[in-house]
């Protein structure tokens, strides 16, 4: 037993620096304390060393902990990265850029747009990730689903992003070709939701520790809604108010993709619970650096050691 977990304990110490474009609070929702160093002057020899204690985590007006250091990425963590946006639906999306830069990430969008199929596949190319923002009717090819598909089996992460009946009309064609999964109807939400957990006959509320829920007690589930429909091949991530599942994930085989049915969460009450946490943790997820690792971390931080690394 003891060289067994001796193995284990090596292993994870060489496997440490892998990790650290994660913050030290990844994967938990509510970290209890932060470890903060200080330099404090030796009384004995005089000399300043630096000293760690732990303080009590400090919490936003909605309950879900303060600072950039409970993101899930610590802050430039994928510079140089590009975030694809294809945006069939007209909103204003300089606040999800703004949250994505803070992590590295550039934005190449189309804006109300599908671009021609050579023009996609080749900016593609450059990015890590696709997010697809649906609109009412179905506007990217046969074509473009298979582009699309080629990029997701490479292992790069797409974001499906769906809203009330009608506006999944894309979302549900590459959704479907991906993954077997859809979205359908139209629910009133509009409510922050905590933790998940159930009353015996439904789940409300954020996914429990994992990486993508990262900082987040509290979350804002949108206006509208559409509900993911009954599959095998999702995750949930977030049930509604309502009952009903909002968004869910796919994690199999080196490939990422996370479905969701409430993309008014992108520009309406911004400021409301977790939003932009939970835009900036899904981008960091999406990059997959656990699977393409040097290639999508950023230098700098590639020599930083991982949060668990107290050396």
């Amino acid at each position: 037993m003891r060289l067994r977990l001796l193995s284990c304990l090596l292993t994870l110490g060489l496997s440490a620096p892998a990790l650290a474009q994660y913050s030290q609070t990844a994967g938990s929702n509510a970290p209890a304390a932060e470890r903060v160093v200080e330099q404090v002057r030796n009384d004995k020899t005089g000399q300043l060393e630096a000293r760690a204690r732990f303080v009590p985590v400090q919490r936003d007006g909605y309950g879900n902990s303060a600072g950039n250091q409970h993101d899930l990425a610590v802050d430039g963590a994928f510079d140089g990265q590009t975030v694809a946006v294809i945006q069939l639906y007209d909103f204003p999306f300089d606040a999800a850029r703004d949250a994505l830069k803070e992590k590295g990430f550039s934005v190449y969008r189309w804006s109300n747009a599908v671009p021609p199929v050579k023009e996609f596949e080749a900016q593609l190319e450059k990015a890590c990730q696709l997010w697809l923002i649906s609109g009412d009717q179905r506007r990217l090819s046969d074509a473009h689903v298979a582009v699309i598909k080629r990029f997701f089996e490479s292992g790069k992460g797409v974001y499906l992003w769906g809203d009330n009946e009608p506006y999944y009309a894309d979302a549900n064609a590459v959704g479907a070709a991906l993954m077997g999964v859809t979205m359908l109807g139209n629910l009133r939400g509009d409510q922050v939701v905590g933790l998940e957990k159930s009353d015996g006959k439904a789940h409300v509320g954020v996914r429990r520790s994992h990486l993508l829920s990262t900082g987040l007690e509290f979350l804002y589930e949108g206006i509208t809604i559409a509900t993911v429909q009954p599959n095998d091949a999702l995750e949930p991530l977030l049930y509604g108010s309502a009952g009903n599942l909002v968004s869910g994930f796919y994690d199999r085989g080196g490939k990422r993709a996370i479905f969701d049915g409430g993309f008014t969460r992108l520009y309406n009450k911004w400021d409301t619970a977790g939003t932009a946490r939970y835009v900036k943790n899904s981008a960091a997820w999406l990059a997959n650096a656990e699977r393409f690792g040097d290639a999508v971390v950023s230098k700098h931080v590639k020599r930083t050691p991982a949060p668990n690394d107290q050396r």
